[in-house]
């Protein structure tokens, strides 16, 4: 549909990571103009043109859910002090802390995922796909498909938005970029389980929190 040159000329265009482009390229059936004006209506190629601009402005943003039973704190960044005031600004925090509430990530992005333990995972789904006795081309295909649904697990940015599952965070994120008009970027984040470790019953607070979202 689309070959790896495609992909470097996408990216040379709009500026756009390389999964972005992929994406693109695929949604738009290979075609380089269509390609460009998805990454353009997603706000990813905005988004890219102000990944070199300093935000060093922001807000450290909170949520408790259940009367204390999950805390989450996000620190969010954004390039000026007025932007990291406004409304939509920190509606946007919040939604994130709300999402880190619901859906439990590890980590931020795909860059902060350990290579050592991506590999590992690697490992543990070629030897499931493997065991279900498919041919070797088609074992990669699985891999590669279910390092996405890892990631979608883990990855904040990669993970489908509670609020909307047809968009993930990095959508949202990027939306808000192309409406501010400003870089925003997730810097870091602690998510805090009351008796997380501890041997107790089990109620699915995360689903709560994702049904006080949608809700």
């Amino acid at each position: 549909m689309f070959t790896a040159q495609d992909v470097a000329k996408l990216r040379s265009m709009t500026g756009a990571g390389m999964m972005d482009c992929k994406k693109a390229l695929t949604e738009s059936n290979g075609d380089i103009e269509k390609a460009t004006s998805w990454l353009r209506e997603k706000g990813i190629a905005a988004a890219a043109k102000k990944a070199d601009r300093i935000a060093a402005e922001g807000v450290v943003n909170s949520y408790i859910h259940m009367g204390g039973k999950i805390g989450v704190l996000v620190e969010v960044n954004c390039e000026t002090d007025f932007v990291a005031k406004s409304e939509p600004f920190l509606a946007l925090t919040k939604d994130i802390a709300m999402q880190i509430a619901a859906a439990k990530p590890l980590f931020v992005s795909i860059e902060e995922v350990d290579p050592s333990a991506l590999e590992q995972e690697k490992e543990i789904l070629r030897k499931q796909a493997e065991n279900e006795g498919k041919p070797a081309n088609v074992v990669d295909k699985m891999v590669e498909g279910r390092v996405k649904k890892y990631y979608a697990e883990v990855c904040l940015l990669e993970q489908p938005f509670v609020k909307d599952g047809s968009k993930t965070v990095k959508d949202i994120i990027n939306e808000a970029i192309l409406s501010i008009g400003e870089k925003i970027a997730v810097r870091r984040f602690v998510r805090y389980e009351m008796g997380e470790g501890l041997e107790k019953r089990k109620d699915n607070l995360a689903e709560e929190v994702a049904k006080q979202m949608q809700g």
